[in-house]
């Protein structure tokens, strides 16, 4: 850990003894009623709240479950990043595709939207697994021999090296979900289209 890191760290511990006073007060609670709570001593809960005790997990979990507060809150941990997925759509002719997690490598979720298309309907394959769920209109599935049309709720899965071709199933656009490992990824999404 380097000065920076100690002294953010220093800082962080500094304010946990003031919110605790301040946590304990708000909730009408004395040092002996959160003593009886806890188990932790009087004279150690006062020596938190002054400062002249480091926090520490044995402390503060109990504190935290009297109090019945999170731990985060008690230490004022930061907030965590945005969680949103803040993905380009990748577009392809009439497909587009919006990747659902960010995270490289491992498994892959999409929500694809395919637009009605008179293009052929060419079968391909490669390695992995592909699962597909149908939010809304109908998605036609070709795979190997098979010939069958998913409607809004229903979802299919297939070893990927089946020969395999999916689109909308009549003059309406069709939005599925997409979930596959990374062969699956570079397959839908960075092969290049064959030129015509």
């Amino acid at each position: 850990m380097n000065d920076d890191d100690n002294g953010r760290l220093d800082a962080v511990l500094s304010e946990v003894g003031p919110r605790l006073r301040r946590i304990r007060r708000e909730r009408g609670a004395t040092l002996g009623s959160l003593s009886e709570a806890t188990g932790i001593s009087v004279s150690t809960l006062s020596r938190l709240e002054s400062g002249g005790r480091k926090p520490s997990l044995e402390l503060l979990l109990p504190i935290a479950r009297a109090h019945q507060v999170p731990l985060d809150e008690l230490v004022g941990a930061p907030p965590v990043g945005d969680p949103r997925v803040r993905s380009k759509p990748i577009v392809n002719g009439h497909r587009t595709l919006y990747p659902l997690t960010s995270r490289p490598g491992g498994l892959q979720a999409y929500k694809g939207v395919y637009r009605p298309s008179s293009e052929p309907c060419e079968q391909r394959t490669h390695e992995g697994y592909e699962w597909l769920y149908v939010l809304s209109g109908r998605l036609r599935l070709l795979l190997g021999e098979h010939d069958v049309v998913l409607t809004e709720g229903e979802a299919a899965e297939f070893d990927t090296r089946v020969p395999h071709w999916f689109g909308t199933a009549d003059d309406r656009p069709v939005e599925f979900l997409s979930l596959f490992g990374p062969q699956g990824e570079r397959m839908h999404v960075r092969a290049r289209p064959k030129g015509r």
